[in-house]
């Protein structure tokens, strides 16, 4: 047999070894994932929900809830940045559950445009429309308190963390179409379960519930509407959450344990912060 043939052949035999270790590799594999699939699957049951307030049973908000929604003229449309739609303790819900279906509407995304949005645009262009948020061209709610006595308004409000409410403020053009409103005073925040920048940043429901206060001329609407906001945070806090205090009140306090930002313009903020400026 010449040197060739015997080559041939002892590749052949290396061949067969091969295929035949594959084979019993494959039929190892096989049988592993048989026996896996033997193996008792353990069913963890979920926690019963409320169909109402979408909670978990045991920490239902409903009896915090109006038994009725309130009867408001003012229409409320929050434009909720994509990200808070996922957070589990968030306050547009709550204030939803408040009020008429067709007095609080939402609206989740980060860019409103015309074409996909006309409904918002339409309410955008309305005279009678009021966009809440603070800037140095915003009037002061109160101030404008004798226009609402005649004549039912519309609210934008901005729902999201307050750099997500920034951007989209600047980059959406027709925010700049209604009239620009902030809330000249605030006390701290309700919403302990929840860091802000500063003192005086407030939830989303909080800020609706001062606006339709003054705007319905009706202090009791601001009780009803922070009530499940408190009842929220008084069960988080029962099961192990922490108060939040604010990012100024960390900084002033030295209390502040993150990495101090290198970037300028943080670093600004963070200044303003402990001046108390407004950022």
């Amino acid at each position: 047999m010449s040197s060739e043939m015997t080559g041939e052949t002892e590749e052949m035999k290396d061949d067969e070894d091969e295929e035949e270790m594959k084979d019993r590799d494959d039929d190892g594999g096989d049988e592993g994932f048989s026996v896996l699939s033997d193996l008792p699957v353990e069913i963890t049951e979920r926690r019963p929900t409320c169909h109402t307030c979408c909670r978990p049973v045991k920490v239902c908000l409903c009896p915090y809830l109006p038994a009725h929604p309130l009867d408001v003229s003012t229409c409320l449309y929050i434009v909720q940045h994509p990200a808070e739609e996922s957070r589990v303790l968030r306050t547009v819900p709550l204030l939803a559950a408040c009020l008429p279906p067709v007095k609080c509407k939402v609206f989740i995304g980060r860019r409103f445009t015309d074409e996909r949005h006309p409904e918002l645009a339409a309410v955008c262009k309305d005279a009678h429309t009021l966009l809440l948020y603070p800037g140095a061209d915003a009037a002061d709610l109160e101030d404008l308190a004798s226009d609402f006595t005649t004549t039912a308004h519309n609210v934008i409000l901005i729902d999201g963390t307050w750099s997500q409410a920034k951007d989209m403020f600047l980059r959406n053009s027709l925010f700049r179409l209604p009239k620009q409103v902030q809330l000249r005073s605030f006390s701290s925040s309700q919403y302990v379960i929840r860091t802000q920048p500063t003192n005086m940043c407030v939830s989303t429901l909080e800020c609706a519930a001062v606006a339709l206060s003054i705007m319905e001329k009706n202090q009791n609407i601001q009780e009803v509407l922070l009530k499940p906001l408190q009842a929220l945070c008084s069960f988080q806090l029962q099961h192990g959450a922490q108060i939040h205090h604010s990012k100024e009140h960390l900084i002033r306090n030295g209390q502040y344990n993150k990495i101090l930002p290198q970037n300028k313009r943080k670093i600004r903020r963070m200044q303003k912060l402990i001046s108390n400026q407004n950022i």
